[in-house]
């Protein structure tokens, strides 16, 4: 039996009786776990559900079975409260982003707790502040990928930005996947940022949204098999 902190990545029904929910947990990676539902509605059905909102951080104590590919909670509760985080729509709709994106970027994640930790304190950040917070997921995702080994390389002269290389060249590289100056130099600006910070660096919607879709192409082009997000749409709307 073991204790540990989880964030939750994504839950769906299985059956009428079970829930099937993806967590990274700061001891164990990524595991997932079948959770059984109350037989009948009522307040108990209404809480439990609530345990299994995507980006809920969570205390679990689970017997962990490395040959099983679900798990079993023997107890769970709430590590941490938000207070506005799943119920303000705007940082809903990040939230509801970052949890997917999170979902299909950590797949197979082992044990890494300075990356739980960064997930955890983003999302205690976003969820205290009060605004100039559209940058989030831009700084969030672009600070994500050292952690997962293809932050970029910053000590590299050069205008263009080779987005397989993970770096900066002096000339266009001989393939498509690269960056002209211009937008080059906001990797450089996005690697500047932090929370704290972001809110002094002015994009425009369409900058912002321009630049969402770079980071997705850099993680497809590092991440195998990396889909598309059905929470793009909701998140590109809501700061047009």
């Amino acid at each position: 039996m073991q204790k540990t902190e989880a964030i939750v990545l994504h839950s769906i029904r299985y059956g009428d009786h079970r829930l099937i929910v993806d967590m990274f947990t700061r001891s164990q990676g990524r595991l997932s776990f079948a959770v059984p539902l109350p037989a009948h509605g009522g307040s108990k059905s209404r809480v439990r559900k609530q345990l299994f909102q995507p980006l809920t951080l969570l205390n679990i104590e689970t017997d962990i079975r490395p040959t099983k590919q679900l798990q079993r909670l023997s107890d769970v509760s709430i590590l941490l409260p938000y207070s506005t985080l799943q119920s303000d729509p705007s940082k809903l709709a990040i939230a509801l982003f970052v949890a997917e994106f999170l979902y299909h970027a950590l797949r197979g994640e082992l044990r890494d707790e300075l990356l739980f930790d960064y997930i955890r304190s983003g999302m205690e950040w976003l969820d205290s502040c009060q605004a100039h917070y559209a940058n989030f997921h831009l700084v969030f995702l672009m600070r994500l990928s050292r952690f997962l080994g293809f932050q970029p390389n910053l000590e590299q002269t050069g205008d263009y930005f080779d987005l397989r290389a993970a770096a900066f060249c002096e000339h266009p590289p001989l393939h498509r996947d690269f960056l002209q100056p211009e937008e080059a130099a906001h990797i450089r600006l996005l690697m500047r940022m932090d929370f704290a910070t972001m809110h002094l660096f002015r994009l425009n919607h369409h900058e912002r949204t321009r630049i969402l879709e770079v980071i997705i192409l850099y993680y497809r082009l590092h991440l195998p098999q990396f889909p598309e997000l059905r929470s793009l749409p909701v998140l590109t709307e809501l700061f047009n």
